[in-house]
């Protein structure tokens, strides 16, 4: 059965919206609160245009911007599939890890890197430390549904908590951090863009140049001591941060 079926849509001739950019946001709005969950094949667009009163060009076109927003994949001889809905990051002092979780979505970790390395300049004065102490390098690649979806590099003072490889493959690192009895209070953090090399397009699945998201964070715990210096990269069609803007009175 089309799961479509059952879902409350249509559309308003009278509006200024182009109508498939209304069905296509009707589709978005079941994914995104798992209506339309991962796997789920959709029907036919020919019977989806009947029922809707709508061409079949324009359905088509409201299923590729799905597609093109990687909330849909067309797969060759299974049809049209829904994968995921984007991740969408309130900005707070929260985990990825835990940021997945509340999508609904499994998040999954490999570590690609568990040392110690001596602080380079930058390093040293986010975390308040000498340049060439030696300070943790974990680097890891979060995946949901098997689907890679960050690069996370940090760096942690030398000896602050256990950081073995299978805890940090098990949990998130906010949370190995509380475990450990250290309160997290506040966090410096910049958000940017830039275009994927060819290491982090391989890594993340993504086209060469492809479009990525970038944060950089330092933590402070209660103490006001710096815990993590954190660089991260995001897939830019899977993950978005959202702000809330407040009037000045």
């Amino acid at each position: 059965m089309d799961p479509t079926v059952s879902l409350q849509l249509g559309v308003d001739r009278s509006s200024p919206v182009p109508l498939y950019f209304q069905l296509s946001q009707q589709l978005e709005a079941a994914i995104e609160r798992g209506a339309l969950t991962p796997g789920t094949l959709l029907g036919n667009e020919i019977e989806l245009a009947g029922r809707l009163g709508l061409s079949r060009p324009t359905v088509r076109q409201a299923i590729q911007s799905l597609v093109d927003k990687g909330l849909l994949v067309r797969r060759r001889g299974v049809g049209t599939q829904v994968v995921h809905s984007q991740v969408k990051r309130p900005l707070e002092l929260s985990s990825l890890y835990d940021d997945l979780e509340a999508a609904g979505q499994r998040p999954e970790t490999r570590v690609l890197r568990n040392t110690v390395e001596p602080a380079s300049a930058e390093v040293a004065a986010a975390l308040g430390v000498a340049e060439g102490d030696e300070v943790h390098l974990v680097e890891r690649l979060r995946l949901a549904h098997g689907e890679p979806m960050a690069y996370l590099r940090n760096r942690l003072p030398s000896g602050l908590l256990d950081l073995e490889t299978p805890r940090l493959e098990a949990t998130g690192l906010y949370r190995l951090m509380r475990a450990a009895s250290i309160t997290l209070h506040s966090a410096r953090q910049s958000v940017g863009a830039r275009a994927a090399t060819a290491d982090e397009s391989e890594r993340l699945g993504e086209p060469a140049g492809a479009p990525l998201l970038t944060m950089q964070r330092t933590t402070f715990d209660d103490t006001g001591r710096a815990v993590e210096f954190g660089s991260h990269i995001y897939r830019a069609s899977r993950y978005s941060f959202e702000f809330q803007l407040l009037v000045r009175p």
